[in-house]
């Protein structure tokens, strides 16, 4: 159902976070969270998103246009989506409807979008629909909205955390301009938090924060505007002096720094990129680094464990051929043991990998290889490999001509083994890394006995 529905009298009223008559907005003003009451009220107060907000930029737009265009607001929590959301509800002459994906139903949809087209015909004025959390929507609640927004019977104003191309269906994408906000900067959430602690509607100067406490908020923040000040509301209440809020008075509401990851989404392939990225650069600190990140946020161990063994075969390969067995055993030892104790099997693995030679001669190899069947490189298999276990087969000559590496005493001998179309092919080129200096020298010698040649043809 609609969480909020309010016009031009009363939007700017929701913007503030105000509740109903004077005395009822009062009062809730006084009890709302201090993110809600120092919101920004006019675009000039908000803070960072620079590019958007531009004398050209596409918020300008959004803001002031009478005809407002559908856009998708795509950004990290606490990058201002809501806070632009209740902006747009200020502007005069609109109907806002807000909703949440979270407990919208298409009957919720087709309701609100119906009461919009009746709206526009009896008052010719612009409903904005308001939807946060989108990528919670179901592929038939999104095409719910298509023919709505394509007539602009309503301009939809849809907030996510996810990327909108992988959680948004493409014919709703299409037809909405898509704003993609940054995490706010070092010195954008400090100025927030300074605004906060000055605004009337904040702590109204009723107390400092010291400048390690700042540091420490601004750093925990990581970007976030509402998690700075939520730390910096819950400091305030419980510090020992309220005059003064202190860097121990933080560290005591707040002890460690929430990861910012989602497991579905960018973060999550943005993280698990720098891991492999790291240990593929032998960089065994950052490895592990990233490894805690992942680990601390609640990804999954398995899914770590499933990218060491990709990785030990394609950055590591030959060059140290204990790294896949490591890296499977440590898949084993992490589905039988689980967490909190998998992350110290994981630790060990992720160590080995990133201390072991790199090479990725085996993904070159395969590629290649793959690469000259694609383009129809072959030919039919030469008749002494051919299976010849019965006597048809044999009686028409297949497996005639093969020699038995065993009875030669050095195990190999020259034999054609492939057609001849890729008889010269030389896929797999061993580095000088590791263990692959000697499989080289090893490799060399068996190709010049296989094929029957005294020095290398290079292909």
């Amino acid at each position: 159902m609609a969480d909020a529905l309010f016009d031009e009298a009363g939007s700017a009223a929701a913007a503030r976070g105000d509740a109903g008559p004077a005395g009822g907005a009062a009062r809730a003003q006084a009890h709302a969270p201090l993110a809600a009451r120092v919101r920004p009220r006019t675009p000039e107060d908000l803070v960072g998103q620079q590019g958007l907000l531009g004398e050209r930029g596409p918020l300008r737009l959004l803001l002031h246009s009478p005809e407002a265009p559908s856009a998708i607001l795509w950004g990290p929590p606490g990058s201002g989506k809501t806070t632009i959301a209740h902006l747009v509800a200020a502007t005069p002459g609109r109907t806002v409807v807000m909703l949440s994906a979270l407990n919208a139903t298409v009957k919720d949809l087709r309701a609100q979008i119906e009461a919009a087209r009746r709206r526009r015909a009896a008052e010719d004025r612009l409903t904005v629909l308001f939807i946060d959390e989108v990528h919670r929507f179901s592929r038939t609640q999104q095409d719910a909205l298509l023919a709505a927004v394509e007539a602009r019977d309503v301009t939809l104003l849809a907030a996510t955390t996810e990327n909108p191309s992988f959680s948004v269906v493409a014919p709703l994408l299409s037809r909405c301009l898509l704003l993609v906000l940054q995490p706010l900067s070092d010195d954008d959430v400090r100025a927030v938090v300074r605004r906060a602690v000055a605004a009337p509607e904040g702590l109204g100067g009723a107390t400092t924060v010291s400048p390690a406490a700042e540091d420490y908020l601004v750093r925990l923040a990581g970007g976030d505007a509402r998690r700075a000040l939520t730390y910096l509301e819950t400091a305030w209440h419980s510090a020992a002096d309220p005059a003064t809020v202190t860097l121990a008075d933080v560290e005591t509401a707040a002890d460690r720094a929430a990861p910012r990851y989602d497991r579905a989404g960018d973060q999550h392939y943005d993280i698990a990129s720098a891991l492999i990225k790291s240990i593929r650069g032998s960089d065994v600190d950052a490895a592990l680094h990233w490894l805690a990140r992942m680990l601390e946020a609640g990804e999954d161990p398995r899914f770590v464990a499933r990218r060491l063994m990709i990785l030990a075969s394609e950055d590591v390969g030959m060059a140290d051929s204990s790294a896949l067995p490591v890296a499977v055993a440590a898949a084993q030892a992490v589905a039988l043991v689980g967490m909190p104790e998998a992350r110290l099997i994981l630790g060990q693995a992720v160590i080995h990998l990133a201390l072991a030679p790199k090479s990725n001669a085996v993904t070159v190899a395969v590629a290649q290889a793959l690469a000259d069947v694609r383009a129809g490189l072959g030919g039919e298999v030469p008749q002494s490999l051919r299976d010849s276990h019965s006597a048809a087969a044999r009686g028409a000559g297949r497996g005639v001509g093969y020699r038995y590496p065993h009875d030669d005493p050095r195990g190999v001998v020259r034999q054609d083994y492939v057609p001849a179309e890729v008889a010269e092919r030389e896929y797999y080129r061993p580095t000088q890394r590791g263990a692959e200096r000697g499989l080289a020298e090893r490799l060399e010698a068996l190709r010049t006995v296989i094929r029957g040649r005294m020095g290398r043809n290079r292909s």
